[in-house]
C-alpha cells in the first residue's frame, strides 16, 4: 500500500486529488483511483498503471464532480495489481467507499464472516473488508460505524472513507500508519504524507494511533478512541516542497534507513502468533520440508548479500546443506539439483533478468522453487511456486537498504519456520526464536541511537581512495554488503575479505593509514578478530571497529568505533548492516555524490 489523499472544500474535489497523488508517485505504486462524492451519490473510477492512466481515464477529473473525495496511489500485498484490486473499494450498496494504507491481518477471518452475512467480494484485497464493515455497522451515525468497524481490525492501516449521506464529510482514522491532516480555508485534507498537502496548505495535524477525524470544509474534529473530542495542536510545516517528498530528509536513501525499524516490522509481526512462525502463503506441506535435502539460495548484487547473511542461519537451525549462488552464474553452472533441492530467489524487484534465468533453469531440473520478493503480481512471483513477500513497500533509492534488511528479516522466519516443521527445534524454542525476531525493529531503532557519530567518521574516511571490510563467519557477510553499499553510492573502491584468509595473500595490500573496518559482532570469533586487528594494524592500517554494546576490548586497538546493540547471535544482520549503510551515505554526501541515483546503476536490472 502507498498514498492517500482526501479533500473537502469549495473546489472540484477531482482536480485537487490528482495533483496530491502525483505528489505521491515518488514513494512508487502500480495502480490508482478517486472516489467522489456528487450530486448522485459517490462515483469512482481506477485503473492500474501511472497516475497519468487516471488523468486520462477521468478525463484529468472531469468524469467525477463533486466537491470531497478520497485518492489513492497502491503498491499491491494482497491481489495481484488489477482494475479490481485497485482502490477505492466501494460498498455493495454504493453508500460507503474507502482507502487504505497498510494490512488488516485478521481480512481472512472478517471475509468469512461477512461473506456468511451475504456481502459480496469483487476483490482479493484486505482493505474491501473494511467497507463492508461500515456498511454492517451503519445506522445513521458514520463515525460510530467508523469506530465499530475499526474496532474489529487487527494489523495497520491508514483509512480515509466518504458516505453517500454525508455529502460534504471525509473521515480519517488511522492504527500504525502515518496520517496528516491539512487545515485550509474553506477547504481541509487529509494525507498520507505531507507532500501531497504542501501546494496547498502548510498546517497541518498529526493524527495519533486510534483517532477518528471527521473533516468537512469549515472544521475538522477530531475523537480519540474512545469517542470523546479531542484538541489537536495545528503545527507549522518548514520543509520546501522538495524536501517535503523525502520526509524532510535530504535523500531518499537516508529516510528509507530510517524507516527500517517500521519496515521490518511489518514484515515479521503478522507472521508472529502467539509465538508461532505462521507462513500462510507457503503451499509447502510438511512431508515436502522434511524431505528436502539440500538449499540452494540465488539472487544478484546486494539480494545475494542478504542470502548468503541468512545462510547462516537457515543451516544452523535446519541442519540442511545450504549453499549460495550468484544468479548469474548458477544457470551456466550445469547445477546439482533435484526434486529434493529447495531454491529460494531473492529479489527486490522481482524482476531480476539473471535471477528469473536461474529460476527457470532450477525449475527445469525438479526444485522446489520459493520467492522472497517485494512486488507483488512480479514475474518472479508468478512463476515460483511459493512466495514470501517481504512487505517493505516501495524503495526510490537505488541504493537497497529497507530491501535487503527485510529479505533478511523473511529467511529469518522461514528459517525457524523449517525448523519446527523438520522437528529441529521445540515449541518453546520456537517462542524464544520468534520472541528474539520480533526485537529486530527495536535493535535496529538502537543501532541508530547509539552512534551520532557517523556522519563525523564519514569527514573522517571520506577521502580514502581504497577501503577495506573484514569479519569472520556471518560478519564477513556482512563486510559484503558493507562494502558494496560504499563503493556503489560513493565511487571509492572497496572491498570485503574473510579476516582468516588476511595472511593467505590480502595482508599485502595493508600499508601505512590503510583504512580497515573491521567488523566484531559475532561473539564466539571476537577473540580471532581481535588478532586480526592486531595484525593490519601492526602494518600501519588505520581500524574502524564495530562490535557489540560493552565489548570494549576493541577500544584499546581501533581507532575508532561503532557499536551495536547486543543481540542472539543468529538474527545480529539488521543492526549489524545499518550503521554501515548510514557510513555509505555519510562518505557519499561528503564526496558530493548523486546518492539516489548513483551513475550508471538502475533499481531494476531487468537484461542479463
Amino acid at each position: 500500500m502507498c498514498g492517500i489523499v482526501g479533500f473537502t472544500g469549495r473546489q472540484e474535489a477531482a482536480q485537487i486529488l490528482l495533483e496530491g497523488l502525483k505528489k505521491l508517485e515518488y514513494r512508487g505504486y502500480d495502480s490508482a483511483g478517486l472516489a467522489v462524492l456528487g450530486k448522485n451519490g459517490i462515483s469512482m473510477i481506477k485503473t492500474t498503471g501511472k497516475i497519468a492512466n487516471l488523468c486520462e481515464k477521468t478525463q484529468d477529473g472531469k468524469l467525477l464532480p463533486g466537491f470531497a473525495g478520497i485518492g489513492h496511489t497502491r503498491w499491491a500485498t494482497h491481489g495481484a495489481p488489477t482494475d479490481i484490486n485497485a482502490h477505492p473499494h466501494m460498498s455493495n450498496d454504493g453508500k460507503f467507499a474507502v482507502v487504505h494504507n497498510g494490512i488488516i491481518e485478521n481480512y481472512a477471518v472478517l471475509r468469512d464472516e461477512l461473506v456468511e452475512r451475504g456481502f459480496e467480494f469483487k476483490s482479493e484485497t484486505d482493505t474491501e473488508v473494511v467497507v463492508h464493515l461500515l456498511s454492517l455497522y451503519y445506522n445513521g451515525d458514520l463515525k460510530e460505524a467508523v469506530m465499530k468497524a475499526t474496532a474489529r481490525l487487527e494489523g495497520s492501516y491508514g483509512l480515509g472513507v466518504v458516505c453517500a449521506d454525508y455529502p460534504e464529510h471525509i473521515v480519517a482514522t488511522r492504527q500504525f500508519s502515518p496520517l496528516i491532516l491539512g487545515v485550509g480555508v474553506g477547504e481541509n485534507y487529509f494525507a498520507s504524507d505531507v507532500t501531497a498537502l504542501i501546494s496547498h496548505t502548510k498546517n497541518v495535524i498529526y493524527l495519533e494511533d486510534g483517532e477518528v477525524a471527521d473533516i468537512t470544509p469549515d472544521e475538522i474534529c477530531v475523537y480519540g478512541p474512545t469517542g470523546k473530542p479531542v484538541e489537536k495542536e495545528i503545527t507549522r510545516v518548514q520543509w520546501d516542497m522538495e524536501a517535503a517528498e523525502k520526509g524532510g530528509y535530504d535523500h531518499f536513501m537516508l529516510k528509507e534507513i530510517i524507516e527500517q525499524p517500521r519496515a521490518i516490522k511489518s514484515t515479521v509481526e503478522p507472521r508472529i502468533k502467539d509465538g508461532k512462525v505462521v507462513l500462510e502463503e507457503l503451499n509447502l506441506s510438511d512431508d515436502e520440508i522434511r524431505s528436502i535435502d539440500k538449499i540452494v539460495i540465488t539472487a544478484c548484487g546486494s539480494a545475494y548479500y542478504a542470502g548468503c547473511a541468512a545462510k547462516y542461519t537457515l543451516e544452523k537451525l535446519t541442519r540442511v546443506p545450504v549453499t549460495t549462488e550468484l544468479a548469474s552464474e548458477f544457470r551456466y553452472s550445469d547445477p546439482i539439483i533435484d526434486d529434493k533441492t529447495l531454491l529460494i530467489v531473492i529479489s527486490q524487484s522481482g524482476e531480476t533478468a539473471d535471477t528469473i534465468s536461474a529460476l527457470e533453469e532450477a525449475k527445469t531440473r525438479g526444485a522446489k522453487i520459493l520467492a522472497i520478493v517485494n512486488v507483488v503480481g512480479s514475474r518472479i512471483s508468478k512463476l515460483a511456486d511459493n512466495v514470501i513477500y517481504t512487505w517493505a513497500g516501495p524503495e526510490i533509492a537505488v541504493a537497497t537498504t529497507k530491501g535487503y534488511t527485510t529479505q533478511v528479516a523473511v529467511m529469518y522466519l522461514f528459517s525457524v519456520y523449517m525448523a519446527r516443521r523438520r522437528g529441529r527445534i521445540s515449541e518453546d524454542e520456537e517462542k524464544r526464536l520468534t520472541g528474539e525476531i520480533m526485537q529486530i525493529p527495536q535493535q535496529i531503532q538502537r543501532a541508530i541511537d547509539l552512534n551520532p557519530q557517523i556522519p563525523s567518521l564519514a569527514k573522517e574516511y571520506h577521502h580514502n581512495k581504497s577501503l577495506f571490510f573484514i569479519g569472520r563467519n556471518v560478519d564477513y557477510a556482512v563486510c559484503l554488503e558493507g562494502s558494496l553499499k560504499l563503493k556503489e553510492i560513493s565511487y571509492l573502491h572497496s572491498e570485503a575479505y574473510a579476516a582468516g584468509e588476511l595472511k593467505h595473500g590480502t595482508i599485502a595490500l595493508i600499508e601505512e593509514d590503510q583504512p580497515v573496518i573491521a567488523l566484531s559482532c559475532y561473539e564466539p570469533l571476537f577473540d580471532k578478530m581481535m588478532s586480526n586487528i592486531k595484525e593490519v594494524k601492526a602494518r600501519g592500517a588505520k581500524v574502524l571497529g564495530v562490535t557489540t554494546e560493552g565489548q570494549n576490548r576493541i577500544v584499546r586497538e581501533a581507532d575508532d568505533v561503532i557499536f551495536v546493540p547486543k543481540t542472539d547471535t543468529l538474527f545480529g544482520v539488521p543492526s549489524e548492516v545499518v550503521p554501515l549503510q548510514l557510513f555509505a551515505y555519510y562518505v557519499a554526501k561528503e564526496n558530493g555524490c548523486n546518492i539516489d541515483k548513483p551513475r550508471n546503476l538502475a533499481k531494476s536490472v531487468t537484461v542479463e
